[in-house]
């Protein structure tokens, strides 16, 4: 590969991941208009730009050769946008949450999340997140097929702005090795439960529900039974004496 091709195909990675500013922007559009269903349609797109233009970068090796943007910066400011800022939106202006309670929820989310984003210590040493990694865009949608009490959303979405900053670790379902081979699958089939219940305009069947809520908890919690079960360290084998 020539290093021309190399530079072209890097920085086209880097518009892959930009395009996640402009699906933010079609999704707060439509969520301007109540279109939650539109809105997180575009979210999903969004979501599975985030989930591939990582793996693709590091191919191409964007660091090397698109070295003049900063591939980590652009990907945090999208995904503040798409996992942070528009779900806010959404607990203010959808009915989950009556007035001054989604206001409250919203500015909640919004401040701890930027915090969280600008910490250097968001990120284990085995790619796990350190803290609720402020996936709120995955629990706003699960707020909005279960349609929980008001107490309940308000409940969950402190209990989990709180768990931001805390040493937990959350599974980042790419990047951490281990257990991916379970971890990876669960979250393919939450994205298509997810799109599922969007197509369906959130009310997508008690199977579909089910599915969505067990595979929820277990992105959420699975980290931090990681945690509590130290990994086990394969022997080495003993050097022959031949």
């Amino acid at each position: 590969m020539t290093m021309k091709r190399s530079k072209t195909l890097a920085f086209l990675v880097h518009l892959l991941t930009g395009s996640g500013a402009a699906l933010a922007l079609l999704a707060l559009v439509s969520a301007t208009q109540g279109h939650w269903t539109a809105m997180y349609g575009w979210l999903i797109v969004a979501f599975i730009v985030d989930g591939i233009d990582g793996p693709l970068a590091r191919k191409v090796d964007t660091k090397t050769h698109a070295s003049n943007w900063d591939g980590a910066v652009l990907d945090l400011v999208i995904d503040y946008l798409n996992y942070v800022f528009i779900p806010a939106y959404v607990l203010i202006y959808s009915d989950l949450l009556p007035s001054p309670y989604g206001l409250a929820a919203a500015l909640l989310v919004a401040l701890t999340g930027v915090v969280y984003f600008a910490d250097v210590r968001m990120k284990a040493a085995d790619n796990s997140f350190v803290g609720f990694p402020a996936c709120w865009q995955m629990l706003v949608l699960v707020f909005l097929v279960f349609t929980p009490p008001v107490w309940a959303t308000m409940a969950i979405t402190l209990v989990l702005a709180i768990a931001q900053f805390v040493p937990l670790k959350f599974i980042h379902p790419v990047r951490t090795v281990r257990w991916r081979a379970l971890n990876l699958p669960i979250l393919l089939i939450w994205a298509a439960l997810a799109a599922w219940s969007v197509w369906h305009h959130f009310a997508p069947g008690d199977v579909v529900k089910l599915g969505l809520l067990v595979t929820s908890v277990w992105l959420l919690l699975i980290g931090i039974v990681m945690q509590v079960i130290p990994e086990r360290k394969r022997a080495k084998r003993p050097v022959s004496a031949e």
